[in-house]
Parts: structure tokens; sequence; C-alpha cells
């Protein structure tokens, strides 16, 4: 059995459509909150290296709650990214899909998603 855990806001159609996918497959994961319970730490560094290369797509940039910081990423530190992430689930890009402990999907894209679990 695969372990999945799925990140993902109610609100958000882009995390419904992930789920719905993810179900379609027949897969088990875990759907968790990520405004009421933001990833684990371990998860957030694991994300901040898969994504080193490009680390503003970690943020949901389009939300509300990252416009209203309106801060340079590129200046913070890793321990200053995640406390953000920790204090607000919305500024982490989402869903935010956790597989096998290892290895870290951000947003929804069908291709992507088959191209890893199928």
């Amino acid at each position: 059995m695969k372990k999945i855990i799925l990140y993902s806001y109610l609100k958000c159609s882009t995390c419904r459509k992930a789920a719905k996918w993810l179900e379609s497959k027949d897969f088990e994961f875990n759907l968790i909150d990520i405004v009421k319970e933001p990833p684990l730490v371990n998860y957030l560094n694991l994300a901040l290296d898969q994504y080193s290369d490009d680390i503003k797509s970690i943020f949901n940039t389009r939300g509300q709650a990252f416009k209203m910081l309106n801060l340079d990423i590129y200046s913070l530190s890793r321990e200053e990214i995640i406390q953000l992430f920790l204090s607000d689930g919305k500024l982490i890009k989402r869903p935010f899909l956790i597989y096998e402990e290892e290895k870290v999907i951000l947003g929804f894209k069908e291709i992507e998603y088959a191209k890893q679990f199928l």
C-alpha cells in the first residue's frame, strides 16, 4: 500500500480535483485540511529541498494571504519560510501531496500525478 498524504483546502477547486483523481484511481490517501493543520516541518523541509531551484513555487502566490504579506521571499531563511508556512497554511501551494514520505507534489496536474502513480 502506497502512503499518500494530501494537504488540501476545502474551498480550493484544484484540491478537490486532485482528491477526485486519486479516488477515481482507487488510491487510499489521508486528507488533511492545510489551514487547520499545516504540513509537518519534515514535509516542508522535503518541499524546500525538492523545489530549491524555484522557492517561489512552494508559495501560494495567487492567494490573498500571500499578497497581503508583501515580502521578498528570496530574502528569507529556510527557518523563516517554515515559520511562515506553519503560521498560515494558506501561504502554501496546494494541494500539497506527500508520496511515500519522500516526494512532494505541489498543485495538481493530471499528467504529473499519472506519471507518479500509474
